[in-house]
């Protein structure tokens, strides 16, 4: 326990000190948030684009810091033999992912002091319930930062990074983030339900944005992922 306690202490630091990941974590998703709020480009479900917006973000956040982020910065640790050295240590493999998860979970909270007090100036007027919504919040986390950890244990850093990236692309598309899921084609909409981004935005987006409560199906998807993502991190996982 006290490994796992000094190791998360140890990715917060490491993290918060990374200029690239500070820029990805809190720059970014805000100037996405200004810019299309002000900016009205995009195809939104509600009256006031900031209502669909600002749940969309904050699903964006989580993912690019849970799984691109993390999943970079694992890689390339990896392949300059930090984690070779962790592995001689009594800290073990399940207690590393599970400080780096952690640890992330610990770096969302200050996304969100950032991003709601940005979205509310923006004239965001959340409806629904906060609990859920933090809760499918923190489950996607686990889910997202799995993947990374499955990327980042398996492939090296270079690859790592191209895929990381290529995935983020991906579920950004198809995630109802930016582009609402019914503007999606219908067997392309279906598919994208059930990967964790769609889910986690779909929940966001009733729980802190129409209200109406989080359907079952984005529950169920969500917890799918958030189990087995690092479940399948944890097995697959090496330390070089």
């Amino acid at each position: 326990m006290r490994g796992y306690v000094a190791q998360t202490r140890a990715e917060v630091t490491m993290t918060l000190r990374r200029g690239d990941a500070v820029l990805l974590t809190l720059g970014i998703p805000v100037l996405l948030l200004v810019f299309f709020s002000l900016v009205h480009v995009l195809p939104t479900t509600t009256k006031e684009p900031i209502d669909f917006l600002a749940p969309g973000i904050l699903a964006l956040a989580v993912m690019s810091t849970a799984m691109v982020s993390l999943g970079i910065a694992t890689g390339f640790e990896r392949s300059h033999g930090v984690l070779k050295r962790l592995g001689t240590t009594p800290l073990g493999r399940p207690s590393l992912l599970a400080a780096k998860i952690t640890a992330i979970a610990l770096v969302e909270v200050v996304q969100v002091v950032v991003l709601v007090p940005v979205a509310l100036g923006l004239g965001w007027d959340p409806h629904g319930d906060v609990v859920p919504g933090m809760v499918a919040f923190f489950a996607a986390t686990v889910a997202f930062a799995g993947l990374g950890l499955l990327m980042a244990g398996t492939l090296r850093a270079e690859v790592t990074l191209a895929a990381a990236n290529g995935v983020y692309l991906v579920l950004l598309l198809l995630g109802g983030m930016i582009v609402p899921l019914s503007k999606l084609p219908g067997g392309l909409a279906d598919a994208a339900r059930l990967l964790p981004a769609a889910a986690l935005s779909d929940s966001l987006f009733h729980a802190l944005g129409v209200g109406g409560g989080i359907p079952l199906e984005s529950w169920l998807v969500l917890l799918v992922w958030a189990v087995a993502a690092p479940v399948a991190a944890a097995l697959t996982f090496r330390w070089e």
